[in-house]
């Protein structure tokens, strides 16, 4: 009867010594399947990280924006001095004497050559004089370019002329049609537009002999309008103004 004890415990702990190491093999296997598992998601992961940062140099090239170059205006020079002869002048440098006034950016080549243009280059407008007199400063003012008009300046030149006297035109060109201005009192000072190729400019109260059409340097156009019965003791004049309301003194 012992025997048969000791022999069913042994078989008892033979077969409970069994399933433990069946048990042991089994979990070692799950472990070292899940190590591997882990490490293959690990070096995928790795080398998505890698190409994820591999691409993104090439990305910023393509999606960075260009810098944007300063432009820089050059001013160029006139590739040649029509613009100077057309005005009557000469292209020099700009250390030599000019017997008249030198204009910019009329000449080919450096800076330094300019377009003198003598003075007087054209005609006498008022007839009986032998020049073109600026209007001095009486008690209305002063005719001078840039003089003070009341709370501005004065754009344009007056002229000393006689009352009814003929105004030639002071170069040659085609009438424009009539011009008008008003001054802060609300006068009106009626002219006429002339124009060339080169110049334009409007002249002031005359009485014009037409609007339109051709005229040659001094041909009448008209004759000047007196001023005395709005204003007494001014000069009699007419007023000369470029139509872009520069400076017409170097010309007259």
């Amino acid at each position: 009867m012992m025997t048969m004890l000791l022999r069913v415990c042994l078989i008892a702990v033979l077969l409970v010594c069994y399933v433990l190491l069946s048990c042991a093999s089994e979990h070692k296997k799950k472990k070292g399947t899940e190590f591997q598992i882990n490490d293959k998601n690990g070096n995928r992961n790795i080398k998505a990280k890698r190409n994820h940062t591999s691409a993104r140099p090439e990305r910023s090239k393509i999606t960075s924006p260009k810098k944007k170059l300063k432009k820089t205006e050059n001013k160029m020079a006139p590739k040649s001095d029509t613009s100077c002869t057309r005005l009557g002048g000469i292209c020099q440098p700009n250390r030599y004497i000019c017997q008249g006034h030198y204009l910019q950016d009329k000449c080919s080549g450096s800076k330094t050559r300019q377009c003198c243009v003598p003075d007087g280059a054209w005609n006498v407008l008022c007839a009986g004089h032998h020049n073109n007199r600026v209007r001095a400063c009486d008690v209305h003012g002063c005719g001078a370019f840039n003089s003070k008009r009341g709370k501005g300046l004065h754009k344009a030149v007056d002229l000393v002329c006689d009352d009814y006297g003929s105004v030639n035109a002071p170069f040659s060109g085609n009438l424009a049609g009539p011009v008008s201005r008003k001054d802060p009192a609300g006068n009106r000072y009626d002219g006429v537009k002339l124009l060339s190729d080169v110049h334009c400019v409007k002249i002031f109260n005359i009485r014009p002999y037409r609007y339109v059409g051709p005229v040659v340097q001094g041909e009448p156009l008209g004759y000047l309008l007196p001023l005395q019965e709005h204003f007494s003791g001014i000069t009699s004049h007419l007023q000369l103004q470029n139509c872009d309301s520069t400076d017409p003194s170097p010309f007259i």
